[in-house]
């Protein structure tokens, strides 16, 4: 039997609004987050992205504060401010008029002074990034004497960015008898740590992987060429896959910012998007991307939690990350809302034992694919050529073009004249990248080194018959296969 939101105890007017925003019935950690909530409970909530998680705190505190009350009564800390930026528009949306709550989303790079001028005026929830919340209750504006419930959004993520410190400094400034929520997904020691220390006896709700991306994701593996840089093994690869719209995770602003320049030399419809743009560059970007005027973000995995985008195709894991679960949360972008998505991750020898850590968790082998060679990438731009080309009989505007084949058919034959007009667009529109070598090496892996040992000529010897040497070193030769998993605990 379907649980609904009103049997969760949420009022008649939240349902209502629920009802009109095109909820239907809850997931599985709304079903056990809300009645913990609105009970007065304490709680940890360990989920991944698309879990449902905003709404399974930001419902509660919608009933729980007193709206003839014009105090600060819900604090909602995140780690950046594209994710304060998505929490105070759901909270926005999910609050009805009958409730007459008021919020305040607050983060660094918006006026200070327009903030404050608020908080005189009086609201109830306050949404925002550790520092300018520590800022604001420097200057005596921020108050949270009255303070009911306070929830920690992205707990790790804000460890992970050195706000740790931060937070526990915002709570000591909190009545000790308040509500606490802490939402990871992962849970680093410090985090534990915070939760002993803040949190009054809570209720640990964990959502397993299965409940958080239960989509089909199609996950590949492409092992990068001994002496190659990532970059020359991901231009053919996205010209094969051609993806509608992709996130590229990267390390480091350095590497996002090199990538995306390569990557538009090749034409690529792609932009950066990390901590060195200003506020008004990234709300730009995002909007581009949510319109599909991007087709591609390099990011970095702190930055990216603004990113949220309905229908991404590809998630391409550039650089593996230092975990896991960093892993499944990227890749759960993708294959959201029962469609099908893409997962790439390229692979250099030395992130081999990165990538066995990543199969234990999900409990599947990730297929290793084949860089897409010469042949394979010519005859993918030929077949689009020849797509445009039948796209342009179909119009009208050639007919200016048929003086020019009827004067030079006195001297070339017109297939000779046809060919000739192809490869000048053929060869304007080839990346620079094309034009130079890039075969994929037989022999192109690291082999295991057989070293002397120290003081002695001897040298060690591999294992019998080289059998290690054969399986580990050489590139698999049968056609790339694409393996459908589903991601579970």
């Amino acid at each position: 039997m379907t649980t609904t939101f009103k049997e969760l105890g949420l009022s008649d007017a939240c349902a209502t609004q629920l009802e009109k925003l095109g909820f239907e019935a809850p997931t599985q950690i709304q079903q056990d987050a809300i009645p913990a909530l609105l009970e007065g409970k304490d709680i940890v909530g360990q989920s991944q992205t698309g879990t449902g998680k905003t709404a399974a705190f930001a419902l509660p505190a919608l009933e729980i504060v007193d709206a003839d009350d014009r105090a600060v009564q819900t604090l909602i800390l995140t780690p950046t401010r594209e994710l304060a930026q998505q929490v105070g528009k759901a909270i926005d949306d999910f609050a009805s008029k009958e409730q007459r709550v008021s919020s305040l989303t607050v983060y660094g790079g918006q006026s200070i002074e327009r903030q404050i001028s608020r908080l005189r005026r009086g609201v109830q929830i306050v949404v925002g990034t550790p520092g300018r919340v520590i800022d604001l209750l420097e200057r005596g504006e921020l108050k949270l004497d009255q303070l009911k419930l306070a929830i920690l959004d992205e707990a790790d993520e804000m460890l992970s960015m050195g706000f740790i410190d931060d937070i526990k400094k915002i709570l000591r400034r909190t009545p000790k008898e308040r509500q606490t929520a802490c939402l990871s997904a992962t849970m680093p020691r410090e985090i534990k740590d915070l939760i002993k220390n803040f949190l009054n006896s809570p209720i640990y709700i964990t959502v397993k992987q299965k409940d958080a991306a239960p989509e089909r994701i199609d996950q590949h593996v492409y092992m990068i060429p001994r002496g190659w840089q990532k970059t020359k093994a991901l231009q053919p690869i996205l010209e094969i896959e051609e993806p509608d719209s992709a996130i590229i995770f990267v390390r480091t602003k350095r590497t996002a910012s090199e990538l995306t320049s390569k990557l538009q030399e090749a034409g690529h419809s792609v932009d950066e998007y990390h901590g060195n743009l200003s506020q008004m560059q990234r709300e730009r970007l995002v909007k581009r991307f949510r319109d599909g005027k991007v087709k591609m973000v390099v990011a970095t995995d702190i930055a990216a939690r603004g990113l949220d985008v309905q229908d991404l195709t590809h998630v391409i894991n550039y650089d593996l990350p230092d975990n896991t679960e960093t892993y499944i949360h990227r890749i759960g972008r993708t294959g959201r809302a029962g469609k099908t998505g893409t997962a790439i991750a390229l692979v250099h020898a030395g992130d081999r034992r990165t990538l066995k850590q990543i199969e234990r968790r999900i409990h599947a082998k990730i297929d290793i694919a084949q860089i897409p060679n010469r042949a394979q990438v010519e005859a993918k731009r030929i077949g689009k050529l020849q797509a445009k080309i039948k796209e342009t009989l179909a119009g009208e505007r050639m007919a200016s073009f048929l003086p020019l084949v009827r004067e030079l058919s006195d001297e070339y034959d017109p297939q000779a004249i046809a060919a000739a007009a192809l490869q000048m667009v053929y060869d304007r529109d080839c990346p620079n990248w094309m034009k130079g070598e890039w075969d994929i090496p037989q022999d192109s892996y690291s082999k295991p080194v057989v070293k002397g040992r120290r003081g002695s000529g001897n040298v060690r010897s591999s294992r019998k018959g080289s059998s290690y040497n054969k399986s580990k070193s050489v590139p698999r030769t049968k056609p790339q296969v694409r393996s459908s998993v589903i991601i579970e605990q």
